[in-house]
């Protein structure tokens, strides 16, 4: 029997930027949809400074 790698089971907590980035487009349903373009930006913030390779950006919260 094999182990599903995206079940909440074998959940852990970020261990990058770019994770944690992706982990926060989590939070949109949570949020009012007029505070959506934030959540995007700062996500995008991330990639991009990562692509670049300056990895400025911090995680958004």
């Amino acid at each position: 029997m094999t182990t599903d790698p995206t079940s909440d089971e074998h959940a852990s907590a970020p261990s990058s930027p770019i994770d944690s980035a992706l982990a926060s487009l989590a939070t949109l349903e949570e949020l009012d949809v007029a505070e959506h373009p934030a959540v995007y930006e700062a996500v995008h913030r991330v990639l991009r400074d990562q692509l670049a390779g300056t990895g400025d950006s911090s995680p958004p919260a």
